[in-house]
């Protein structure tokens, strides 16, 4: 059998995926993988996801810069979600969310409403390049 038949694809052949830092062991953020996109990361020791908005592979990185390096991937009990263990690096390391933040999980639940923790460490709207008209 073939590691990826091995994975419990949804209705649309995609698989959860968390990505994990190295060290700190903070979760960056939850993405999408088609099979295409987990034999890639595999192949190529970075992250490649699946955009569902935009129906194609995302390369994490290639707009932004923000590229994650993957030391490990795992796969839970269930085999339907992966555990990606990454370096975040790029042209400012430690920025994995596209709002400019470490993380995506920047806002956390107090008191009948959500918070935001985390700062902005650089404003999106320059770390990507404006959309072609």
């Amino acid at each position: 059998m073939n590691w990826l038949d091995e994975v419990k694809w949804d209705a649309n052949g995609l698989v959860p995926v968390i990505a994990q830092e190295k060290g700190s062991k903070h979760v960056l953020m939850f993405a999408w993988m088609n099979r295409e996109a987990l034999e890639k990361t595999a192949e190529l020791g970075r992250a490649v996801y699946f955009s569902r908005s935009r129906s194609k592979l995302w390369f994490k990185g290639e707009e932004s810069g923000h590229v994650q390096t993957v030391h490990q991937i795992r796969m839970d009990c269930d085999n339907d979600v992966l555990l990606l263990e990454v370096t975040q690096t790029g042209h400012e390391p430690g920025i994995a969310c596209h709002t400019g933040r470490h993380s995506c999980f920047f806002s956390r639940y107090e008191n009948g409403r959500w918070t935001v923790t985390e700062p902005v460490l650089k404003d999106p709207a320059t770390i990507y390049p404006p959309s072609p008209r």
